[in-house]
Parts: C-alpha cells; structure tokens; sequence
C-alpha cells in the first residue's frame, strides 16, 4: 500500500494542519491501495502564500530558465513513464499495458510540447504607439479529475510553468497517488521553492478554500458542469479569472455516404476506452435510418470483442468504473435507457460474467433513442453507446446540437470536403474527421456548458497571461 502523509508546500514535504486521512480504492479489487492526508484552510492558506511569495521571482525569470527546467521535467516524466502508467492502472482502474501507453505517453506528450514555449512570453507586439506585452497571471489553483490522473494535472501545471505563473494543485481524491508522484519528480527537477505546491482534500473544503482565496488570481477546474457552476460562482466574488473544462455529450454523425461499418465500429471501441469515463467521449451515434441496423451490427461486435477484466489481468481491454458511486451512476443510466424504451442491443444492468468483485459493468449499447432521452442529453461517464437515427443531413446536424454541451464532436463522410462542410456546423470545441487522431498541441475545450477556455499546445498558454500595453 502506498501511504503519503505530508504536503508538498515552499519546496518542502511538510505535515499537514490536521489529521485527516483520505483512503485510496483500488477499484479493480475494491481494497485499499492508498493513503494521503486530507487538507484544510490552513493547508491552503500555507500553499498559497508560498506561491505568492515565489511568484516575485518566478514571474520575473527568463523564458530561457524556464524552458531549461521543463525540458529536465519532460526527460523524467518519459523515464518514468512506465511507474506512472503502473499508478493510473491501480488507482483508476485502467488495464496496465493501455494506462501505460495512455495515461503515461499522454503525459510525456504533453510535458514535451511545452518545451520551448516560454519563449512565446517574450514575443511583442507594436500598434501604433503602444507596445503589448505578455505577462504571466499569478498565483493558480488548479482541481484536478480522476479520470486522467496526469494528463489533466500537465495541462494545466506545464502552461502556468511556460508563462512564469506560480500555483497550489488539488488532484482528485479518487487518484491522488499519480499526483503525489509527479510532484516527487517536480521536486528532483529543481524547481524554486513555492513555484508548484501540493495539497490533497475533499472540494467542499480545500477546493473551495484555494477557489475564494483572495491571493489566487487564477482558478481552472475540470470537472462536472455541477462542479464548474460552483468554481464560477466562489471565484467570482473577488473577480478571479477561471478557466472550466466540464462535460460533454458528444455526437459521432455519419453521414449518408460514409462507411457506416467503419464509422460504427470505430465508435463501439471507443466508448470502452478508459471504460468510457472520458469527457470528450462520443457517446451518441448519430445515423441515417435505413442504415440503423448495419450501424448497431458493426458497433455490437466491436464493443462485444472487447475483454473486460482487471487493471493487471492478461488480456485485459477495458477495466472496472474508478468508483463504486460511479458505478452506480452508470447502471443507473442503463436502466434509465430501458425504462425510457430505447432498444437495449448488448449489455445491461449485471457486471459481466465472472466479475462479483470490482467496479465492472458491462460495455452497453441502445438503439432506437431519441434525442430527448436522459441517455442521449446527459453525461453518464461510462461504456454506454446511444444510436441515434435520423432522416436528413439537416436533421443529423440539428440533433448533435440539440445538447447543453459542446466539447466535441465527429463527423464520418467518404468526401472530406464535405464532411469539413457539416463539422462547421457543429458547435463544438473539437471535432474529429473520420477518425483522425487526436491531436496533443491542438487547442481543447468546450461551447455552452462544456466550459470556457481552452488547453493544451500554445493555445493553451493564454489562460495565463495577461496583457499590458504600453504607450510610448
């Protein structure tokens, strides 16, 4: 079992305020893996004021010292990338060989493109007789989810670090043990005292706490839109800038003249990834009507190839739900689906064959859903596929817009063109043309209830920098 019980605050591992213990669930076996302490206003109060003081210094460094740190912070998180991946399968839940290759080379991914950004800090820009320049934002206070453990703690830690910003990160209390890690990693970098602070607790405490500080000058969540509506709400009181990446209901439209066997299948392998808790998940197939039924054939025997089973099983492909209020949530959603009368195609209810112990659920399907259906308007965050049919382009266009959200989106066309033609019409952050990849350094985020701001690549550096223009 892995205990912490310090903080990581001013370049030190410290004891916390209080006595607070958080246990770590390993949800494959649902015994405990972990242990970190859980945090409270002093811890905060601590952290922050060590950021601030940091960022004196920090904010005024070169771009130059900066790239050179992220660059020895870049090698050590790709030499340990296989422990990480060894930490996100344990605490998430992700079969090993793919929380490897995922979460780890997701992580290494991001690290890297950060490199040479700093340098995007000292580029100025003339009008007239002003000079514009970028200056870093301050002291920020980053809440992390638990289902990417260290992808969504580098997206927001490697640009604050490129634009000279200080802060105090709270990872999720689900996966902590992944954060604990890459903090013991930021400290054999060397990073100055007080530039990157650790403390772990529940939201309705610490979260809050760094949320009202009136010392933060940045807050960035990625969350549920529940939890974003709260973020917003606390951080406006003293007018913080913040930054929200939440939910998504994302729609995959095939159009007439795709290959719907591909675009079908690609979509039944998909939602099992990461056992579907992915905010960007394409989560509703949308359709032509006569081509329901090839659609759910090619998507039930992609989603019934996949082997279920523990995140350090042989074969495994798709593991357990992080938790078990996750796993509740989710075969809540399934019977949803079925009381509402969509057509159940594979899956249901009962965890799979075999598996009485862990987070399992049965990678599901439903066809015959109407877009007004709880299963087709609401995130569920899990192996849950909604087939969608449709009549006319315009009404396949209009049903993937018919949601709150707007993170993403795909489009299937055997014309790019014209696939390029209906994905501008689709209001979403991103969207994904007939199965591309997924692209690191491009700009993330949402529309609507998605959230606001953008991460990742250099994009993503401009939640952290404010703009000074002086008039010569």
């Amino acid at each position: 079992m892995k205990i912490h019980d310090k903080f990581y605050i001013n370049g030190q591992w410290v004891a916390p305020s209080g006595t607070g213990k958080i246990s770590v669930i390993d949800p494959s076996t649902e015994e405990v893996c972990g242990e970190v302490p859980s945090g409270d206003n002093n811890d905060v109060n601590a952290a922050v004021a060590a950021a601030k003081e940091a960022f004196k210094t920090w904010g005024q460094s070169s771009a130059a010292e900066r790239s050179e740190l992220l660059k020895v912070l870049a090698a050590k998180i790709t030499e340990n990338m296989q422990t990480i991946g060894e930490l996100c399968a344990l605490e998430l839940g992700t079969p090993i060989e793919a929380s490897v290759a995922i979460h780890g080379g997701m992580g290494v991914g991001v690290v890297s493109s950060y490199v040479d950004v700093p340098f995007e800090m000292e580029q100025e820009e003339q009008l007239a007789n002003s000079v514009v320049v970028k200056e870093p934002i301050g002291v920020c206070a980053f809440i992390t989810p638990w289902n990417f453990p260290l992808h969504q703690i580098v997206a927001k830690v490697m640009p604050a670090l490129a634009a000279g910003c200080t802060m105090v990160l709270k990872p999720s209390s689900d996966t902590p043990l992944t954060a604990y890690y890459f903090t013991e990693l930021m400290a054999e970098v060397g990073f100055p005292a007080g530039v990157f602070n650790l403390v772990t607790g529940p939201g309705r405490t610490v979260g809050e706490a760094m949320c009202t500080h009136p010392d933060v000058d940045l807050v960035s969540l990625t969350g549920s839109t529940e939890a974003g509506q709260r973020v917003g709400q606390l951080g406006a009181q003293s007018v913080k800038r913040v930054c929200l990446e939440l939910g998504g209901k994302s729609a995959s439209v095939v159009l007439d003249d795709a290959d719907v066997a591909q675009a079908a299948g690609s979509a039944g392998g998909a939602i099992c990834m990461n056992s579907g808790q992915v905010c960007a998940a394409l989560s509703r197939l949308i359709v032509p009507r006569g081509k329901q039924d090839e659609a759910v054939a090619a998507a039930k025997a992609a989603i019934e190839s996949v082997p279920v089973g523990g995140a350090f099983e042989k074969g495994s492909v798709m593991g357990p739900l992080a938790s078990k209020s996750q796993l509740d949530t989710v075969v809540g959603y399934i019977q949803k689906g079925i009381d509402e009368g969509a057509t159940l195609v594979t899956g249901g209810t009962t965890p799979p064959e075999g598996r009485s112990t862990g987070y399992f659920v049965q990678p599901t399907i439903f066809c015959d859903v109407r877009n007004d259906m709880a299963i087709a308007q609401e995130e569920i965050f899990g192996p849950v596929l909604a087939i969608i049919p449709y009549d006319t382009e315009e009404e396949a266009i209009e049903i993937a817009n018919d949601s709150v959200f707007g993170l993403s989106g795909a489009v299937w066309s055997g014309d790019e063109d014209h696939a390029k033609r209906v994905a501008r019409q689709i209001r979403a952050g991103q969207v994904t043309i007939n199965g591309a990849d997924f692209n690191l350094i491009a700009p993330f985020g949402g529309y609507k209830q998605s959230g606001n701001g953008r991460e990742l690549g250099p994009h993503g550096l401009t939640e952290f920098i404010e703009l000074k223009s002086m008039h010569l």
